[in-house]
């Protein structure tokens, strides 16, 4: 079994699907169909009850964000996340979160990551006063 390091997963272990070649003395190790590797390792992250560090990471860097943006969709702070990705524990709400967006992104489901941009769009708006109007068609929020 080859230890797929490379992952940044300590506790990933292939059984096939890796070719092993010695070049000049240097040994060189290829991966058949690396993304779907990825993804399938995914999965199983998203489908265990809590995140260790370096799960976060990964999960993170699959879905092709930098902590900064990974926090914005969280509605935590980027040191937050640096936290985690170094060993704090991950709350689960906020785990939870990380799952359903890495889950709607290699499913194609882009309502979810949608729906967590607008929730984002919404909490940067501050309005301290709500104003709303009794129209034809209901309650609404006055212009």
């Amino acid at each position: 079994m080859y230890h797929y390091t490379e992952s940044g997963l300590d506790n990933v272990w292939l059984v096939n699907g890796y070719n092993v070649e010695v070049i000049d003395g240097e040994e060189y190790v290829s991966f058949e169909d690396a993304d779907q590797l990825h993804q399938v390792i995914g999965r199983s992250l998203a489908e265990k009850p809590s995140f260790i560090g370096a799960e976060v990471r990964f999960l993170r860097k699959e879905l092709g964000m930098s902590q900064r943006v990974l926090a914005d969709f969280l509605g935590v702070s980027e040191q937050t996340v640096s936290l985690w990705e170094r060993g704090s524990n991950v709350p689960d709400a906020e785990a939870r979160l990380l799952k359903a967006l890495y889950l709607s992104h290699v499913d194609g489901n882009v309502q979810v990551g949608n729906l967590l941009e607008r929730i984002i769009e919404l909490d940067r708006k501050e309005q301290e006063r709500f104003v709303f109007q009794d129209t034809e068609c209901g309650w609404k929020m006055a212009a």
